[in-house]
């Protein structure tokens, strides 16, 4: 099986990896795009809204990307080569009132687009410019009915049901190459349910299913204490599930683990973000990764006054993501951290011996 969420995409990319041997930046290959922090979910999970975690520090929910900003950010992606854009949140980026006309013109520009969304507007003009030129698109779910969606999101119990109505239509509709995914929160509330879920989202017709532990604290042992009393009963259903659904159409993508080795950072710069991701938020502001979007440590710069392309190709861009020194700035989750441990000791490694391999 292909893998979708492989650690090693980055050395698909020569010209990236000559870029940090000489010491460059350069704009970033892919770019997560967060137009809106408005959102119609009220997860109680949320990083960025709940009070024990620090992704908060500088949302506002009134923040959304004008469009006349969000068509000369996307141009300015074309022109400097970006090559992938997933809309994310902060908000919901489905109810970003320019969502479809970005993502078309990104999409005319030869940009890969994806999204990730709660699902609630997966329909209408989004989903036809998704269905027809999206790489993946991947829902954020927790709940496999009216009650537990009321609990976890609190939203009306017959908001579950219009979400699984859009996931079997955009299932069906989506063209061969679009991966439509969905990412299952783990927690305490729905471990029992694990193999229920899988066994809903393949009658779906999802082409795979991720399962990744809901996040509730910045140390791992906080995590790990949350998840040890259902971790068992969780890990066996996520097997019987790769057992007994897992086929050609169908994948089981286990991310549930303990955070162990997530959080304590040893080096002092991210190759990751110097040539590889940056973060827009809708307060346009530009920030190193998406464990540090609206906060002040991963800011890097704003372009409210100025377009992207003159960040971008700016010596105080430069400065900013070579600067970034995640054992002073990251003691937290990081989605990176396996990436920079592989882009680290490929930079290390001594030539003279290279052929001992």
């Amino acid at each position: 099986m292909e893998n979708l969420y492989s650690q090693v995409k980055i050395f698909h990319y020569r010209e990236r990896l000559d870029a940090l041997e000489q010491g460059r930046a350069l704009p970033p290959l892919h770019v997560r795009l967060k137009p809106i922090n408005a959102c119609n979910h009220r997860c109680s999970y949320c990083c960025y809204r709940s009070d024990s975690l620090f992704l908060g520090e500088l949302l506002s929910e009134k923040d959304s990307i004008p469009r006349a900003k969000m068509l000369e950010m996307a141009a300015d992606m074309i022109e400097v080569g970006v090559r992938a854009v997933t809309f994310t949140g902060g908000g919901e980026p489905l109810i970003y009132p320019h969502f479809a006309e970005a993502a078309s013109r990104l999409l005319e520009g030869g940009v890969k687009v994806a999204t990730l969304t709660n699902g609630s507007a997966l329909r209408g003009e989004a989903a036809d410019v998704l269905a027809a030129g999206a790489s993946w698109v991947r829902v954020s779910m927790d709940s496999l009915d009216g009650p537990s969606i009321a609990r976890s999101r609190g939203l009306k119990p017959e908001e579950f049901d219009r979400i699984i109505e859009n996931l079997r239509a955009f299932a069906k509709r989506k063209h061969a190459d679009c991966e439509l995914g969905i990412n299952f929160i783990l927690t305490a509330d729905n471990a029992h349910r694990v193999y229920e879920f899988f066994r809903l989202m393949k009658e779906t017709g999802a082409d795979h299913v991720k399962v990744s532990g809901c996040v509730v604290g910045t140390t791992a042992r906080e995590n790990n204490d949350y998840h040890a009393p259902h971790f068992r009963m969780a890990a066996e259903g996520i097997a019987r599930a790769a057992a007994e659904l897992a086929d050609a159409s169908f994948k089981v993508v286990d991310k549930f683990h303990e955070m162990d080795g997530q959080y304590a950072k040893t080096y002092d710069y991210c190759p990751f973000v110097s040539v590889f991701l940056n973060v827009i938020g809708a307060d346009q502001n530009v920030y190193t990764c998406q464990d540090k979007a609206y906060t002040r440590s991963g800011l890097l710069g704003s372009v409210r006054d100025r377009s992207l392309k003159e960040f971008w190709l700016s010596e105080e861009y430069a400065r900013a993501v070579r600067g970034v020194r995640p054992c002073d700035a990251c003691a937290h989750h990081c989605v990176q951290h396996g990436k920079n441990l592989a882009l680290l000791d490929y930079l290390g490694t001594d030539r003279r011996h290279l052929d001992f391999v």
